[in-house]
């Protein structure tokens, strides 16, 4: 029988948060985004406009977004200690660490995204602060922009991720 694997169960919470958060994102990126616009097209047909989304299921799912960011960003940062690769050691790129060093970076460039410049324009875009029709418009602009770049970045932050374990496809 073996002990207590603390580097296992830091690895199983960061999954378990990162699908939060990247299925979240992806569902931003590819439903809700689309799903809104075509609501919008259809509000003046007497279609149901996008008050549901924006009133009832982004302010949700925006809560397990960000804090889904947050938890994969210290339960990454956790494992890398417990691993023995080491928080500074990832993030300075140190010998043996660069390819999740990479995707560490990756991760802390999106968790930024999420809190720095979604977050905020969300909050003007759906009403939970005061903003001029002029702001919204930016906040849109913004937070799309913002959301699809972590989208891009999923990809070789996720490689990165598995990467160091077992090895990069070239």
């Amino acid at each position: 029988m073996s002990g207590f694997n603390l580097w296992s169960l830091e690895v199983w919470f960061h999954v378990l948060a990162g699908i939060t958060w990247i299925g979240l994102l992806y569902y931003f990126n590819f439903v809700q985004v689309p799903a809104v616009g075509q609501a919008l097209g259809e509000a003046d047909s007497g279609g149901p406009g996008p008050a549901a989304i924006n009133k009832y299921v982004a302010p949700r799912a925006l809560l397990w977004f960000r804090w889904g960011a947050v938890a994969t960003w210290v339960t990454g940062a956790a494992a890398l200690e417990t691993m023995g690769t080491g928080f500074v050691n990832a993030f300075t790129l140190a010998d043996g660490a660069q390819v999740i060093g990479i995707g560490a970076w990756l991760g802390t460039i999106m968790l930024f995204n999420v809190w720095v410049l979604i977050w905020p324009n969300q909050k003007k875009i759906l009403g939970m602060v005061e903003a001029s029709a002029d702001q919204i418009a930016s906040a849109k602009k913004i937070a799309l922009m913002a959301s699809r770049t972590n989208t891009l970045l999923s990809i070789p932050m996720l490689m990165c991720m598995v990467g160091h374990g077992h090895g990069l496809p070239f």
